[in-house]
């Protein structure tokens, strides 16, 4: 049982109040008397209308519900439909026109466009590489995926396949001649780079097999360094920096021409320090490893050690980098991502502390209060003094609303001028899709990105229409008009907002961590879209995603699409409902099957573990990248084919039972992992099967509270 401290009326796990006492306050000027006083007072004035916020969820669905079962799909009647939502309250009168008034902002998020990282800031190790991933290597990159081909002579063996190398080189080149032309010339022809001063000004010369050459935009040379004999050169495009590395001493420069050991690009501007959907904080130790691991990065001072390779090794926030201006000024460029930090949503409450009647309070007010207390200590991250705070999961802009009174408040009481405090609107539930333009304008003075979560809105879209009908099998629901619908209004309501220029318009993740060319061919969409960022899961595809940031100029192709006209509701509800008779039964199995065995691969992981975000094989072993919003569209499916009689009970059950023993093979190799086939009582197995059993029930189809109550049970009996 919790030991709780009684602090200014509430109870406070001791751990916590000791944390928060003797780390997080550490010179930030706050007492702990006035901490814990003006946390007390967020719970007293937030904590009703929070709940009547969720009451309105409830009703909402409930209605929506009713309808669909009289009229079936929103595409019958959609003029009737779109009425109807307009009547109950879900769709709002739009503002009119208006422009984010947002001041303070940080250049990566307001001029510069680049690759963004999200990483569970419980897990030490990944929140410092993920803070660190700022500059990546390319050639690392290029040669240990298969952004270059693995086929015959270029497969990567245990050694160093010089063949493999090379193409690695030629492909970085026609990277640079994309970016980096010459006046006349290739890169690949280049056989020294030079600095010259002229009289107190450097420029770039670049000698080739056919003569020397300069670049064919000189002010694209941009600064350098040396190091006895390492040599840098600083090159800019797009806003985004690379750094040639010049080491004829080095493995690979020793075979190049000009010594090009490697190509540094800039490349996750900013870093998404995850305290919710890839993590698994159930009780106040998960939530104080969060909030310290979140402090040190704060303060610079987040050391973690592992052993890798026989060796130990040691991750520490990276320091500056600085160079030297053509003019001979210094230049010093940030070694490290822009840091922000996402909350948990306005649902979930916590027992690390309890109100003056015994009640877990809201989770999200102890996020908000804690994550802001470690963000006033920021030493290394932001240059204009801005907290930037992710806030998942709300619906429509009074629950905006509420979250930024809520960040009014916690400045109130740590000190902080209005404002100081930065929203990030994740575009993921369909009540904020359907009115972005009041959402937005409820964050008009602090809103700093809208963020279009495809994988959580298809959750949502899956629970909100689950009365309408059968639901689409996951991958044809891909191709369906109204998700093309929801990322263009995303885009375009952010621009005639006037994001452009001033806050970031952001998309989704890539899910597939290991299929590095084809995120090369596709995820090109993204800046083509006129989105600022996108999300990526690991430094190495920040470094490639990179190189689309330079392809396209995100500015100009936001001023192509700014007169574009909007999609309009009626294709942002016209998801059609699958015709069951399209399907045969084999088809109707093995998308049963997929769902299963994905949502057991992760929950298993999750309930044991602690694992939030996990890198899970499908059945055809493809490594998928899963968290709580994956989880919950193979809930939602599995239970709404089971609400329409797709499937039946016995069914989900009998393959959830298959499934396992798949799961279980795939995870032979982990020594904590336990077994479920053949103890189907397991807490894993059965918090996996009641997700789909009792998906349609679950509020807004989340997996929290389900996977939540199994974690806890979990520690409880490991704890004994």
């Amino acid at each position: 049982m919790p030991n709780y401290l009684d602090k200014r009326g509430l109870k406070v796990d001791a751990a916590l109040a000791a944390f928060v006492e003797t780390e997080a306050l550490a010179g930030t000027g706050v007492s702990a008397e006035d901490f814990w006083s003006g946390l007390e007072s967020l719970v007293s004035r937030f904590s009703q209308r929070n709940r009547e916020l969720l009451k309105i969820r409830d009703r909402l669905q409930s209605e929506i519900d009713d309808w669909h079962r009289s009229h079936g799909p929103a595409t019958a009647d959609l003029a009737g439909y779109e009425q109807f939502l307009r009547d109950i309250g879900y769709l709002v009168e739009e503002p009119g026109e208006f422009t984010i008034e947002t001041e303070g902002l940080d250049p990566e998020i307001s001029s510069l466009c680049g690759p963004q990282l999200v990483v569970p800031v419980s897990n030490a190790r990944y929140a410092l590489n993920a803070a660190n991933a700022r500059w990546g290597s390319l050639y690392d990159a290029l040669y240990g995926t298969d952004a270059v081909s693995r086929d015959g002579d270029l497969a990567p063996g245990r050694g160093f396949n010089a063949a493999r190398g090379a193409a690695v080189v030629a492909r970085a080149a026609e990277f640079l001649d994309d970016s980096f032309p010459l006046a006349k010339g290739s890169h690949r022809d280049v056989t020294a780079y030079t600095v010259l001063d002229t009289a107190g000004v450097a420029a770039l010369v670049l000698d080739t097999t056919a003569g020397p050459t300069t670049l064919a935009d000189k002010t694209q040379f941009a600064g350098y360094r040396e190091d006895g004999g390492r040599a840098g050169i600083l090159l800019v495009h797009n806003g985004l920096h690379a750094e040639l590395v010049l080491d004829r001493e080095n493995p690979i420069g020793a075979h190049h021409p000009a010594g090009l050991a490697d190509i540094v690009l800039e490349s996750a501007l900013t870093t998404i320090q995850d305290c919710e959907d890839s993590v698994a904080a159930v009780d106040a130790e998960d939530k104080i490893g969060v909030y310290r691991n979140w402090l040190g990065l704060m303060t610079g001072s987040l050391v973690e050690r592992f052993e890798k390779g026989g060796k130990t090794v040691e991750r520490r926030l990276n320091p500056d980098l600085t160079f030297t201006a053509p003019d001979g000024k210094p230049l010093v460029l940030k070694g490290r991502a822009l840091l922000l930090v996402r909350n948990v949503g306005h649902l979930m409450t916590t027992r690390a502390v309890l109100d003056a009647e015994d009640r877990p309070i809201g989770e999200g007010l102890l996020d908000a209060a804690i994550t802001v207390l470690c963000a006033k200590s920021d030493r290394t991250n932001s240059r204009t003094g801005a907290i930037y705070v992710v806030k998942p999961k709300m619906h429509g802009p009074d629950e905006v609303a509420f979250a930024c009174e809520i960040f009014g408040a916690v400045e109130e009481m740590l000190g902080l001028k209005p404002n100081t405090v930065k929203i990030g609107i994740m575009d993921e539930e369909r009540r904020t899709s359907a009115n972005l333009k009041a959402a937005i304008h409820a964050a008009r003075e602090r809103v700093f990105f809208i963020n279009t979560g495809f994988l959580d809105r298809t959750g949502d879209e899956i629970h909100t229409a689950m009365e309408a009908g059968p639901v689409l099998r996951k991958d044809d629901i891909k191709s369906e008009r109204w998700i093309s619908a929801y990322e263009d209004r995303n885009v375009l309501i952010g621009l005639a907002c006037g994001f452009s220029g001033r806050a970031q318009i952001g998309k989704g993740m890539w899910a597939r961590p290991d299929d590095m060319a084809e995120m090369l061919k596709q995820k090109i969409g993204h800046p083509r879209s006129g989105a600022n960022c996108a999300w990526v899961p690991s430094p190495t595809a920040a470094t490639l995603h990179a190189l689309h940031y330079h392809a396209v100029n995100v500015f100009e192709a936001q001023k192509r699409r700014h007169n574009e006209p909007t999609p309009g509701l009626e294709t942002l509800f016209s998801m059609p409902v699958l015709d069951a008779t399209t399907l045969a039964h084999d088809q109707i199995v093995r998308e049963l099957e997929n769902n299963a065995q994905g949502i057991l691969g992760y929950v298993v992981r999750w309930v044991q573990q602690g694992v939030g975000c996990s890198k899970v094989p499908d059945l055809n072993n493809v490594a998928l990248m899963e968290d709580r919003a994956t989880c919950r569209i193979s809930s939602q499916a599995v239970a709404n084919w089971l609400r329409h009689g797709l499937v039946s009970k016995e069914e989900v059950t009998d393959t959830f039972e298959r499934m396992a023993s798949v799961v279980d093979q795939q995870n032979a190799g982990d020594p904590l992992y336990r077994p479920m086939a053949g103890n189907f009582q397991s807490v894993a197995f059965q918090a996996a099967l009641d997700l789909a059993l009792h998906g349609a029930d679950q509020p807004s189809g989340y997996t929290e509270p389900i996977l939540h109550a199994r974690r806890e049970k979990v520690k409880a009996r490991d704890a004994v």
